[in-house]
């Protein structure tokens, strides 16, 4: 994306901002202003370098809107669409994609029912709390909900289990390519958000066209969207792929500034600002002794812009796991040297949440023991479904059968190639009432404790009441939420943790793909107040051992450490953990 359109973007959110706020005549300015400079043929980054006055040479924009695009090209943003950010703190791009929703109805919905984002927008029309705000209706409740599903699939995001291993079949065609130097994903798929939108690639190489040549002929792209002198996308398996290749002496610098996020290259960038250096996709400027640093892209001495790790030591800083970039503290953190040793996936030793043959699993307890061993692990916990509320179709186990269960366990666990922990997973009741007996709860080795049913509006309390259970050792899925399908609970994050820390219950991250629940930054909330996070499978089936990768990347994404994760532990530790 050129200066020019990220300029623009900027520009059009913040008229749409003042649209939700019921300002009459400035959003049209705003977007006259915005559809110029996309459509300039004048690079903006140069004229912004002149000044106000250079950049009022562009049809419709006037000199307050002249200051403001040069202070978005400084700075990545300006003042005032801040301000409007926070009073509104809406995602308006989302929102305003399904049919019938403009920045007027964003704005009617947030005062009305506090509706941010697409997930709360669905949960308020199921709910049917849209037909009560004045000016709404049924069938525009409707409307509304039947054009959600259409506004997703546009928007194209695609869950990170899906999209990852595409990424990954792109990187390893790259290195068989003689011509191909270094390689990278780029991205949110780089930074491990739950969902994705293009695929991100990029490839250092001399020789860009061979690159470029070998990519519109790889076996795995379906069609040729594009193909320029340093870039082209393909679809494969239904998902864009975006190539950008790069000379190597600027591969690091564009690994970095590519791989975002946006906020966080704006907080880097301020930074690097701060000290007498100038930023950019091309490497790192000391432009301390320059007069004009703004006046160009390559202007001043460059000293970093090699390897990424180069970028952020050159201005004073260590490097950033990718992970971390969103912008939440992870600068501040880095300059003052408090940047966490991050999990990694080798940390991780065994798994306390998967299911058999017993409830809706495929495999015996036996067969799943021994293919955790295949894997690596040293333990896991068979945490069959218990009956309760959510559990249909004779899935769970009523407290007969979890007793029959424990007793196979005890009887073959001596023959087991890793020990085996015997659990369950319970259902949290809306009242926070645990499914199981209490006497046999306390005589299983671990007990998970998820919410199944009633996943809609506050479950704090309910979250609360379970973590307090003398005999639940951990928090399953604690929102319950199916990205894409249903939002799941609304949570007090800090409050649940601050419970589950006072009682020694651990906090799931659950890898399963269409939950990755908890989520990165809630995470890092309960980190912060002392939880402790358990990464597990859910597994089914011996496969899904592997989707351990996305829940150790989804608690990076909330800084937690080795220490932070019960699932890091030996056995030993595990069991001295659990109640």
């Amino acid at each position: 994306m050129s200066r020019n359109a990220e300029v623009a973007d900027l520009l059009e959110t913040y008229a749409d901002l003042l649209s939700a706020q019921g300002v009459d005549y400035k959003p049209k300015v705003y977007e006259r202003a915005a559809e110029s400079i996309r459509d300039s043929p004048e690079d903006i980054e140069k004229l912004a370098a002149e000044g106000p006055e250079a950049v009022q040479r562009i049809q419709d924009v006037g000199e307050s809107i002249s200051e403001k695009v040069v202070e978005a090209v400084e700075t990545g943003t300006f003042e005032q669409l801040e301000e409007e950010r926070a009073e509104m703190p809406v995602e308006m791009a989302e929102l305003t994609s399904v049919e019938g929703v403009g920045p007027k109805t964003v704005g009617d919905l947030y005062r009305a029912l506090d509706v941010r984002d697409l997930d709360d927008l669905e949960n308020a029309a199921r709910e049917g709390e849209i037909r009560d705000v004045s000016g709404f209706g049924e069938k525009t409740e409707q409307n509304i909900l039947e054009g959600i599903e259409f506004a997703r699939q546009s928007q194209g995001r695609e869950l990170l289990g899906d999209a990852r291993p595409v990424g990954e079949a792109a990187l390893e065609f790259f290195e068989a390519i003689p011509e191909a130097g270094r390689c990278e994903l780029a991205g949110s798929l780089r930074r491990w958000k739950p969902t994705i939108g293009d695929i991100d690639v990029l490839v250092g190489s001399d020789d860009r066209q061979a690159v470029i040549d070998a990519f519109t002929e790889w076996d795995e792209a379906d069609e040729v969207i594009e193909a320029g002198t340093d870039k082209a996308s393909v679809r494969s398996d239904g998902q864009r792929v975006d190539l950008r290749v790069v000379v190597p002496e600027e591969f690091g610098s564009a690994l970095q500034y590519f791989t975002g996020s946006k906020e966080h290259n704006i907080r880097f960038r301020n930074y690097a600002i701060d000290r007498g250096f100038k930023i950019n996709e091309y490497g790192v400027f000391d432009v301390s002794d320059v007069e004009d640093p703004d006046a160009g892209q390559r202007v001043g001495e460059r000293v970093a812009g090699e390897t990424e790790e180069g970028m952020y030591e050159a201005v004073g800083l260590p490097c950033v796991e990718p992970e971390m970039r969103e912008d939440r503290g992870e600068i501040a953190a880095a300059a003052d040297g408090d940047l966490p040793d991050l999990v990694g996936e080798g940390d991780v030793r065994g798994d306390l949440h998967l299911h058999t043959h017993w409830s809706d699993g495929g495999f015996t307890i036996e067969e799943m023991a021994e293919a955790a061993a295949e894997f690596g692990h040293d333990y896991i916990s068979v945490c069959d479904h218990a009956t309760g509320p959510g559990m249909v179709g004779g899935v769970g186990l009523d407290d007969d059968e979890l007793r029959e269960q424990l007793a196979e366990i005890r009887a073959i666990e001596d023959d087991l190639p890793i020990t085996v922990f015997a659990g369950v997973e319970a259902n949290i009741a809306e009242d926070g009432g645990i499914s199981v007996a209490d006497d046999l709860l306390a005589d299983l080795d671990c007990v998970v404790a998820s919410p199944h049913s009633k996943l809609e509006g506050d479950g704090t309390d309910r979250l609360v009441a379970a973590a307090e259970h003398p005999s639940v050792d951990i928090i399953g899925h604690p929102s319950g939420r199916m990205i894409h399908q249903r939002p799941g609970l609304e949570l007090d994050v800090d409050a649940v943790a601050r419970a589950a820390a006072d009682h020694d219950t651990a906090l799931e991250v659950n890898s399963n793909p269409h939950r990755l629940d908890l989520w990165g930054s809630a995470v890092k909330q309960a980190v912060e107040e002392g939880a402790t996070i358990a990464i597990d499978t859910d597994a089914h089936s011996p496969p899904e051992y592997g989707l351990v990768r996305y829940g150790v990347h989804t608690a990076r994404r909330g800084w937690a450490q080795a220490d932070d994760v019960l699932s890091a532990r030996d056995a030993e530790g595990v069991r001295e953990f659990l109640h």
